[in-house]
């Protein structure tokens, strides 16, 4: 449907920003066959690029931009671009996910800190501090000792947690699937997930992905014997 409605108005911001981070939801949360996650990854960033584009025409194709180039554009963008920023963000988090494997992409994660921290300059409560959660995230993807940040990952989580006032029960599976098992820290992981198992899911505006997330904690409690 949304697909649709872009194709009758192909600069509609607000449309193109929905189907990105709907497609990018979905390629991470809801597909298992690697190769069709890949490829809806693709279409949520395709639709992201597309919307920073039409937000500011400096951002056009900023995806390719130098690094050095691409952050001061990230910098200078102010409040009324945060919608088309945060969505290009989280596309990106979530086609480098996809694509883990790939180090070309892992190298990417430097252009998504600076979209996410520029979000946190402009509002750290952006969508209950999502911007928190995928710099903790971000932090957590290596370990230490190939450049991974705990302590870093660890109070960005913290501060998605606080942000969302538990709403949010992904923060904690996030929280103990990549900063706890990283540390390997088994009790917090459990403690973590043990919380989510025991929250009712019904949230208005989080319903769905905190019923996906007591899905994730009790997959990944199951698992954490072999882990630990």
């Amino acid at each position: 449907m949304i697909d649709s409605l872009i194709l009758k108005d192909p600069e509609n911001e607000k449309m193109l920003t929905t189907a990105a981070t709907l497609y990018a939801s979905y390629a991470d949360l809801f597909v298992r066959d690697p190769e069709r996650s890949k490829k809806m990854a693709d279409k949520a960033m395709d639709y992201a690029e597309r919307a920073v584009c039409v937000s500011d025409s400096r951002a056009c194709g900023l995806k390719g931009r130098p690094f050095e180039e691409f952050a001061s554009i990230v910098r200078s963008m102010g409040k009324s671009r945060m919608p088309a920023l945060f969505a290009l963000g989280n596309a990106w988090a979530r086609w480098i996910m996809v694509n883990k494997s790939d180090f070309n992409a892992i190298a990417d994660i430097a252009y998504i800190e600076t979209i996410m921290q520029q979000v946190v300059r402009l509002d750290p409560a952006y969508r209950d501090g999502a911007a928190h959660l995928y710099l903790g995230t971000l932090a957590s993807l290596l370990p230490p000792a190939m450049g991974g940040k705990p302590e870093q990952s660890k109070e960005h989580f913290e501060k998605a947690l606080a942000l969302s006032e538990g709403k949010n029960l992904m923060a904690r599976v996030l929280y103990a699937k990549f900063y706890a098992r990283m540390i390997f820290d088994r009790d917090l992981h459990d403690h973590l997930l043990r919380k989510v198992m025991e929250a009712d899911p019904a949230v208005p505006g989080y319903t769905l992905i905190n019923t996906w997330a007591q899905k994730q904690a009790a997959e990944l409690l199951l698992s954490a014997d072999d882990y630990f």
